[in-house]
């Protein structure tokens, strides 16, 4: 049998409805923030519900590279021992596949007071600013300089501050909320991210000794202490997962139930599910989401956290090629997430670049719109239905990887893709659960 940790290659054959049960595994965007965040303890933390992913592992690995000890205990579940860390140097080569590197910094300033972190990779979905992170970082009394490649940073002395995001940024929320936790004194944090990924981390933090509170709208006050104790904590459900294969089955006119997805998580994005006319029910078990007839045009505008995620938009593609008539995509929160367009537009999409009125840009994109480039695209129109034709295709990112997986099952003839190992970074065993419903997928 072929190990699906090392064959990159999947064959999918289209034109099977999805039918039956699947349950998320824990969310990719906070299990491996928590790794990071067990590290300010100073006694050993256990994680649960983490997913078997490819950043997991490697964050995993860099613990035990730092001195840490991270090890597998039981069903998707992490011991972390922070005790024994000897480094604050993480190699370089992390850089250029994650962009958890920056994760590290909080640990390790409080630590050793110093950091030597590789500036971050990952999906390459345009600049992932980090002057949101540095700005907040000096006010908390950390000096910092980039040079080869690395960020050099250093804390004789941490404070608490007043610090208010130009943008919103999920990762530089979490960033300074580790940071804040065990500085002197009060920090608040204004304009911070919303998502429940923070929540969960915040959760976690709380109960091990933090004291962090949501004061208002966008307004995360700490109040720093003196150490914190290690904590035993459950990673909340995966709602990108959840997103996966909701458009999967409706794209494919199957009927699947996703087990342990909660509303709270996808508001915006059931709401547009009920304007295009797919079939959904919420009971204690998790969502069913089926098909119920033709799809209808609908529009979508991505927008930070209450609003339809990013990382919902490359998936939200595919189904909507299925809606009859024309849909608008307007991405407002990255600055280049239609790489993917290519390989729908040579399995038969009707996709073109558009251009959306904005009174003020630099107010609607979260992006900073001085890095935009002469070739990136802010918005498409799609005009479906589109009947999507198998072809063989390289994966250069998770989103828009899982974005041709869909199409291909939604589809017809086979479609061969590599590097799906860009794919095994966010799911776990995605092509394993696809086929549980089955969709016909195999390893090579």
């Amino acid at each position: 049998m072929i190990d699906s940790r090392t064959a990159n290659t999947m064959i999918i054959q289209g034109g099977t409805p999805l039918h039956g049960c699947v349950r998320l595994g824990g969310a990719k965007n906070a299990s491996y923030k928590l790794m990071t965040a067990a590290l300010l303890a100073d006694s050993e933390s256990r994680l649960l519900n983490l997913p078997g992913i490819a950043d997991v592992l490697m964050v995993k690995e860099i613990i035990n590279q730092l001195g840490g000890k991270a090890y597998s205990a039981g069903e998707k579940t992490i011991f972390i021992k922070p005790q024994n860390l000897t480094s604050f140097k993480i190699k370089s080569e992390y850089g250029d596949v994650s962009r958890a590197s920056t994760l590290f910094i909080p640990a390790l300033l409080a630590r050793f007071g110093r950091a030597e972190v590789p500036l971050p990779g990952g999906d390459k979905i345009g600049k992932r600013p980090l002057d949101r992170h540095f700005a907040g970082l000096a006010k908390l009394g950390v000096s910092w300089q980039v040079q080869d490649q690395k960020i050099l940073m250093k804390a004789e002395q941490l404070k608490g501050t007043n610090y208010r995001f130009s943008k919103n940024t999920h990762t530089g929320t979490e960033t300074l909320i580790m940071v804040a936790v065990l500085a002197q004194g009060k920090t608040i944090l204004e304009n911070a991210a919303q998502e429940p990924e923070v929540d969960d981390l915040i959760k976690f933090l709380n109960n091990m000794g933090a004291r962090i509170r949501r004061r208002a709208m966008r307004v995360i006050e700490i109040e720093g202490v003196k150490k914190l104790h290690g904590a035993i904590h459950k990673v909340m459900p995966d709602r990108n997962e959840a997103v996966s294969y909701a458009c999967a089955a409706i794209a494919s006119k199957g009927d699947i139930i996703v087990e342990n997805a909660r509303q709270q998580d996808l508001e915006a994005f059931l709401a547009k599910l009920q304007e295009a006319g797919a079939g959904i029910e919420v009971a204690d078990y998790g969502i069913r989401f089926f098909y119920q007839g033709p799809l209808r045009a609908t529009d979508v505008t991505t927008e930070i956290h209450p609003g339809f995620m990013t990382d919902w938009q490359p998936l939200w593609a595919t189904l909507i090629c299925h809606a009859q008539g024309a849909s608008l995509i307007h991405e407002t929160v990255m600055q280049n997430r239609f790489q993917y367009v290519a390989d729908l537009k040579k399995m038969g999409a009707a996709i073109e670049p558009t251009t959306v009125p904005v009174a003020d840009p630099e107010k609607t994109y979260n992006f900073n719109w001085q890095d935009r480039q002469p070739s990136d695209v802010h918005a498409i129109r799609i005009k479906g239905p589109t009947q999507f034709q198998g072809g063989e295709f390289t994966i250069h990112d998770l989103r828009a990887g899982a974005t041709v997986m869909l199409a291909a099952i939604s589809g017809q003839g086979e479609t061969i893709l590599h590097n799906v190992e860009q794919i095994d970074r966010g799911y776990e065993k995605i092509d394993q659960k696809l086929q549980s419903m089955g969709a016909q997928i195999r390893r090579s």
